[in-house]
C-alpha cells in the first residue's frame, strides 16, 4: 500500500467551513510559534534561558517554538514577559475582513 501524500490527502478531503477554521487555528498556532522563536533569537535568548525565565524545560520551549502545542493566554503573559514585549490580542470581525 502506498502512503499519500499530505497534498493528496487535502485534495481529497471536502472543503468547508469547518475545514477552513480548522486550518485558521492551525496557521495561527504556526505563526505564533515563529513570532516567539523569532524574538527570542533577537533577545539572544537560548530555549534552556528562555525556559528558565518562564520556569518550565527547554524541551517546552522547543514544542512551543515548533507549533506543537496552542498555548494558553496565561502562558503567552508569560512568555511576553519573559521576552520584553506586550501581549495583544483582538478579534476580527469575519465579515468585515470577508467584505474588505
Amino acid at each position: 500500500m502506498t502512503r499519500k501524500t499530505w497534498d493528496e490527502v487535502k485534495r481529497e478531503r471536502a472543503d468547508s467551513p469547518a475545514r477552513r477554521r480548522g486550518y485558521e487555528r492551525a496557521g495561527r498556532t504556526i505563526r505564533l510559534a515563529m513570532e516567539i522563536h523569532e524574538l527570542r533569537e533577537k533577545r539572544g535568548l537560548s530555549q534552556r534561558e528562555l525556559a528558565e525565565r518562564l520556569g518550565t524545560t527547554q524541551s517546552a520551549v522547543a514544542r512551543l517554538e515548533a507549533g506543537n502545542v496552542s498555548p494558553s493566554l496565561p502562558t503567552l503573559d508569560k512568555v511576553a514577559e519573559a521576552l520584553g514585549v506586550e501581549l495583544v490580542v483582538s478579534f476580527v470581525d469575519l465579515d468585515d475582513r470577508i467584505a474588505g
